[in-house]
């Protein structure tokens, strides 16, 4: 149902494609990459006039900053332009998650563009500060979804976890989310653990298997055949000791996605 950032790296990859995928990126850079020839694959959130909000990849390939606006390659508007604003908040429903696909002859073009954005480690880095001064300001369940993120690639999951909480403890942005359920609960957007899986991830390693539970038994109530909500909770119920329904959860998952290494490693192991 989701594909993620992630997969979309590994099949680029496959391809024999140099990819960089990060999250924290800001306009800056994507001027100089696109001013170095370089498109970029962007995540950002879509509110569609039919179906409410939700994911959606565009593809940058260009940049007006006397009108202030991004060309955009969009596969359900087609050829757009955003304004800088607009987009940035629709951007940063994803933590400012951005992915560069170049062949391997553009290795030392892109790395000059990256700069210190290369070493891993430095980005990171940055990407916790900005995300704490947003969350500081904003005080808004995206703000703290992104740095509950940033906190939980940092390696520290319990700090993740207790951010986590604010972002469901926010009220929702109904903007966001104009389709929304009646049934949903929390500050964050109905379908934003359709492809925001670090809440997940962050409760799931703190121990908070219950939590879990209930987390993708909601994403599961709208989309049953959702993969990942699949896998994290059959990681809560190998949590909770509950091996055969978790050896369930994990077949199923694979039998959505044939090739979802980590739901076969984990069923292996159990």
């Amino acid at each position: 149902m989701n594909v993620s950032p992630e997969e979309l790296a590994a099949f680029a990859r496959a391809q024999g494609m140099d990819v960089h995928l990060a999250r924290g990126g800001d306009r800056a850079l994507l001027r100089s990459l696109l001013a170095s020839g370089i498109p970029v694959i962007v995540e950002t959130w879509f509110v569609t006039p039919d179906s409410g909000g939700m994911g959606h990849y565009r593809l940058l390939t260009g940049y007006d900053d006397r009108a202030g606006q991004f060309s955009a390659l969009d596969s359900y508007l087609g050829p757009l332009r955003m304004d800088y604003a607009k987009f940035d908040e629709q951007w940063r429903s994803f933590g400012r998650t951005y992915l560069i696909v170049t062949p391997p002859s553009k290795r030392a073009a892109l790395a000059g563009v990256l700069d210190w954005r290369a070493d891993r480690a430095q980005e990171q880095a940055r990407t916790l500060r900005v995300a704490g001064r947003e969350a500081e300001r904003r005080n808004d369940a995206v703000g703290f979804l992104t740095l509950g993120q940033a906190q939980l690639d940092a390696g520290d999951a319990r700090a993740a976890a207790r951010t986590f909480d604010r972002a469901f403890a926010a009220a929702p942005d109904r903007t966001l989310d104009p389709t929304r359920p009646a049934w949903v609960q929390g500050g964050l957007a109905w379908r934003a653990l359709w492809y925001s899986f670090g809440p997940l991830e962050a409760y799931t390693r703190t121990g908070q298997y219950a939590r879990v539970l209930t987390l993708t038994g909601a994403v599961l109530r709208s989309v049953p055949t959702h993969e990942e909500a699949h896998y994290w909770r059959a990681r809560a119920l190998t949590g909770l000791g509950r091996t055969a329904e978790a050896q369930a959860a994990y077949r199923e998952a694979l039998r959505l996605r044939p090739g979802y290494a980590e739901a076969r490693q984990a069923l292996a192991a159990l």
